[in-house]
């Protein structure tokens, strides 16, 4: 059911609702049902699965039509999340409406090549307000994703979050238009209140090491001595004896410079050549670079979303009046053991309040390029 906290004058209000259906009509009018009439609300947002990824323009009109709401943003994962839930490899919709003051919020229209529609569409407005918030999805297939995800925190100086679509069939998203490649989005102004928060799926085992020998992916050193001996050492003896065990298990991380949490970025070890002494992992390094290893698992991910929400309710002086939540596609019920398991955490330290968002191929915060992560968006 649809949760609409009480109208304000000066606080947006929201309504969320999910629905599952046998195809995108039946999903798409069980939402619109259970979110009730939108009440002068004037921003959507809608997450469908990837199930009815080729109907998602279809669903925009429909929605556009049924709630009056002209725009919406958002995109498809191979799951979606709201109302306390997640839905996984079946047809599904959430979405969630709210009212925001009329100057406080404009669209990014797709960018495909740079930011010059940007400059375009919203120059006279970027010229009148400081964006505090954007809310962008893109497309994991794009060559100039990070390019155009930096390009416009750089134009914008707003704080990026947000997620890469994740699907297998078509790659849509919606802002304004429905279209495919680059991305898009949202921004929203300083008069808007907002809080983040990032949670990791990892857990470093072991200090920051150097890296002294690498040439790209391949990191062929860490403190002078072979990156396979070090990886070894760290993971234990149960899985160095097997390393075939730690796909999916052990990671890099790469500690973001100037950071005062210790933030890091997970990226997965790729390729072990034994006779080299080397690792391969997902990202690239250079020399002088840090390089830890990291634990992916069900207890560090729950201590870590405990972690954050509990940081996230000491920044809160009354409930959330809306949130977004993008996690990546791996967590879940693949890392948790159950579906809904995040969507019960939230609730049970947050309360009761109108959400949606999408399972990612990659997590955006502050402009940088996640996985193995959640992030959590919150409306005051």
């Amino acid at each position: 059911m649809a949760t609409l906290p009480p109208q304000t004058r000066t606080r947006p209000t929201f309504a969320s609702a999910l629905a599952e259906g046998r195809d995108w009509a039946e999903a798409a009018k069980g939402c619109l049902q259970a979110l009730g009439p939108a009440s002068g609300a004037n921003l959507g947002f809608l997450y469908v699965t990837d199930h009815l990824a080729d109907q998602l323009g279809s669903i925009t009109t429909l929605f556009r039509g049924v709630t009056g709401i002209d725009r919406w943003v958002g995109t498809v994962g191979v799951s979606v999340c709201g109302q306390g839930r997640e839905v996984f490899d079946r047809p599904a919709v959430s979405a969630m409406f709210a009212t925001f003051p009329e100057e406080a919020v404009r669209l990014i229209p797709s960018l495909t090549e740079g930011t010059g529609p940007l400059d375009q569409a919203l120059g006279t407005w970027l010229a009148l307000h400081a964006p505090m918030l954007g809310l962008v999805h893109a497309d994991p297939r794009s060559s100039r994703m990070m390019e155009l995800v930096e390009g416009l925190a750089q134009r914008t100086q707003a704080f990026l979050v947000g997620g890469l679509t994740s699907s297998r069939a078509d790659f849509p998203q919606v802002s304004g238009r429905v279209a495919e490649e680059g991305l898009s989005g949202a921004l929203f102004s300083a008069d808007v209140g907002v809080i983040t928060g990032l949670t990791q799926g990892c857990t470093p085992i072991g200090p920051v090491h150097e890296v002294t020998s690498a040439e790209g992916r391949l990191v062929a050193e860490l403190d002078g001595r072979p990156a396979l001996d070090v990886f070894r050492e760290e993971i234990g003896p149960e899985l160095a004896a097997d390393l075939d065990r730690t796909a999916g298990r052990i990671f890099a991380g790469l500690p973001i410079p100037g950071s005062d949490t210790g933030d890091y970025l997970a990226r997965a070890v790729t390729g072990i050549d034994m006779a080299r002494g080397t690792i391969t992992i997902r990202g690239e390094v250079d020399e002088g670079d840090g390089l830890m290893f990291c634990r992916r698992d069900q207890a560090s991910a729950v201590a870590d979303m405990d972690r954050m929400l509990t940081q996230l309710s000491r920044r809160l002086n009354a409930p959330p009046r809306g949130g977004i939540y993008i996690g990546c596609l791996a967590r879940g019920r693949h890392l948790f053991g159950e579906d809904g398991a995040e969507m019960a955490m939230i609730r049970n330290r947050l309360g009761d309040f109108p959400l949606t968002g999408f399972f990612a191929a990659g997590e955006i915060s502050n402009a940088r390029l996640y996985s193995q992560t959640g992030v959590l968006v919150l409306f005051t």
